[in-house]
């Protein structure tokens, strides 16, 4: 039976503070979990769930099984973030964050203020399918180990190095590579394609890129329109720019 106690620190979870302090995240169903447990990206610290879901990660994963634990849904409920639990909630261990990371041969991101969790999720997922390794936020960019962006990235969470720092005083310092940055008005995206390195700066969802940003970049790009929207969704535009940049 969960105490009381451990119910709280887990439910604690769901609030940055408590992540930061405690270097843990929580993550939470079938899918994800197992995901996350074949990576072995992130130290596992306890894994609650129901019995049958216990009975087969048992078999799956039989070194883990010590800290496997059997729950009721009642007790699932407590833990979960969601109206419906999901059979599990595992308990990790942030991974430890590389900062000098090579630059040459490889696309950076830098993220701007990118403010909503799902967006922030779609762009690492989006960066583990087309192989960029680091990703480079702001202080003011959601967090990577929020409920939503853990769900959302599956096991890419794993597999993309993501350092938090200021990230404007970081490409002043590392403008070793060129830097393009995505705005509305630009060079058509098109005259960019192979590209093998450099550093890409993704803006803020409302606001775009800061002024002093746009100030740092070599170039500036832009995914052309054909119709009348205003802009396109900062995730998708991030796809799309990193498509054209790996396409030879």
């Amino acid at each position: 039976m969960l105490s009381k106690a451990t119910i709280k620190d887990i439910q604690s979870l769901q609030h940055k503070k408590f992540r930061d302090e405690s270097h843990l995240f929580s993550a939470e169903g079938p899918k994800v979990v197992y995901e996350l447990l074949q990576e072995t990206a992130f130290e596992i610290i306890a894994i609650y769930g129901l019995a049958e879901w216990i009975e087969k990660a048992i078999q799956d994963f039989p070194a883990f099984e010590k800290n496997m634990h059997v729950v009721t849904e009642i007790e699932l409920s407590k833990l979960a973030t969601y109206t419906t639990p999901n059979k599990v909630v595992a308990v990790f261990k942030k991974s430890t964050v590389i900062s000098n990371f090579e630059l040459k041969n490889n696309i950076t991101l830098v993220l701007d203020d990118i403010q909503d969790p799902g967006n922030l999720g779609t762009i690492i997922r989006t960066a583990d399918w087309f192989g960029v390794k680091n990703i480079v936020c702001s202080l003011k960019t959601a967090d990577a180990y929020n409920s939503k962006v853990v769900q959302s990235t599956m096991a890419s969470l794993a597999r993309v190095n993501i350092l938090y720092t200021d990230h404007i005083d970081w490409v002043k310092k590392n403008h070793t590579v060129k830097v393009l940055a995505t705005l509305l008005q630009g060079n058509a995206l098109k005259n960019y394609k192979g590209l093998g390195e450099g550093i890409l700066l993704i803006g803020n969802e409302a606001n775009g890129l800061c002024e002093e940003l746009q100030q740092l970049a070599d170039e500036k790009i832009t995914i052309p329109a054909y119709g009348n929207a205003e802009s396109l969704n900062a995730a998708i535009a991030t796809a799309i720019v990193l498509y054209e940049l790996k396409n030879n």
